[in-house]
């Protein structure tokens, strides 16, 4: 889970003063990114590689400083060097790296500067280390956290819809149908959000998928099978030699992984086809239009119809806010600062 903002801006305070006189690259980059995030509570070494060797557009071997494949990329500088052609050189390692390894964010630091850059919204931000705790909250993406904002027919709602149907009809041309195609691509999807919102680490579902699976799809029927029973599975109960990349994963209770399916089967372009919706930013997606959108996702005559579309969140809350959503927001504001009524809250909730 992540980590609150309380702990964070702690962790990014110390993180300031300990590597307050660190000036030169080459002796310092790797422990300095390492620490940078652990201020977020997430362990570089699983999810981001050093020194990743990618081929450049004059054909000569390059090496990108950290890459978070799909989120962040990071190139160091000692301090005082050129942060414009630290950038200048990041965008063009990104020439040789595939679609679904693309980065969002692009961060160039000398260990005194940050500038980071946002290349899907176009903004950039720069400032001190001696300022990161005022400016930790543009790297909440790190933790999982990320603002989001709808609109009347979100794009980025369509373009998940889209996706997982491509899936979907993928696996039903092979004949994995009917029920148990609903229930996994249901949990695919929760696997999708859950690796965006702070249920997984970051990315941790495709990180999964990118390592430990072949690219022709051979084998990522079996893994996922295994990973489904792992989420169905308590920590404590768990085998104890088990994949250690499969025990990092959390215990989902509520039985959505508890029924045994039938293994589907992949091949290269449906790996493919899960991996681009893997890419996708999916703690942007409106839960409010899950059900619509996973309607919509099985069946493919409204997907085709270009005037088909979902209710969207907006008018959603202008039903449910009224009905019971006001009182229950006015309720937890209420008891948010009591513990005892806060548990008592919750309980009332779940039952």
């Amino acid at each position: 889970m992540a980590l609150s903002w309380n702990e964070i801006k702690d962790r990014a305070l110390r993180f300031s003063k300990e590597w307050a006189d660190t000036h030169r690259e080459t002796e310092s980059a790797k422990p300095f990114l390492d620490a940078f995030f652990e201020i977020f509570g997430v362990p570089r070494r699983k999810i981001a590689t050093f020194e990743h060797r990618v081929k450049q557009l004059n054909d000569q071997a390059g090496y990108i400083d950290k890459l978070w494949k799909g989120l962040l990329l990071i190139e160091m500088k000692s301090t005082g060097k050129n942060l414009e052609k630290a950038f200048a050189q990041a965008i063009g390692y990104t020439h040789g790296l595939k679609d679904h390894e693309l980065p969002r964010y692009v961060l160039v630091c000398d260990f005194q500067r940050f500038r980071l850059y946002d290349l899907e919204e176009n903004t950039t931000v720069e400032f001190l280390l001696a300022d990161l705790t005022q400016n930790i909250h543009h790297f909440g993406f790190i933790a999982g956290y990320t603002k989001r904002t709808y609109q009347e027919q979100d794009p980025v709602n369509i373009k998940a819809a889209e996706l997982i149907g491509d899936l979907h009809d993928q696996l039903k041309n092979i004949g994995y149908d009917g029920h148990a195609l609903e229930v996994y691509l249901v949990r695919l999807l929760f696997c999708l959000f859950a690796e965006d919102t702070g249920i997984f680490r970051r990315q941790q579902f495709q990180d999964f998928i990118t390592d430990r699976t072949n690219e022709d799809g051979s084998d990522l029927a079996g893994w996922i099978d295994q990973l489904f029973q792992v989420l169905n599975t308590p920590q404590d109960k768990r085998l104890k030699n088990l994949d250690s990349d499969l025990a990092e994963f959390a215990y989902i209770n509520g039985k959505l992984f508890e029924e045994r399916l039938p293994t589907a089967s992949f091949d290269s372009t449906m790996r493919s086809a899960l991996l681009r919706a893997c890419a996708l930013d999916w703690s942007k997606i409106s839960p409010a239009i899950f059900g619509a959108m996973f309607q919509s996702v099985m069946n493919a005559d409204r997907r085709r119809n270009p005037c088909a579309h979902y209710t969207s969140e907006k008018n959603i809350l202008k039903v449910i806010k009224p009905l019971f959503l006001d009182a229950l927001w006015a309720e937890f504001e209420r008891v948010k600062n009591n513990e005892r009524r806060l548990r008592d809250f919750h309980r009332s909730l779940a039952e």
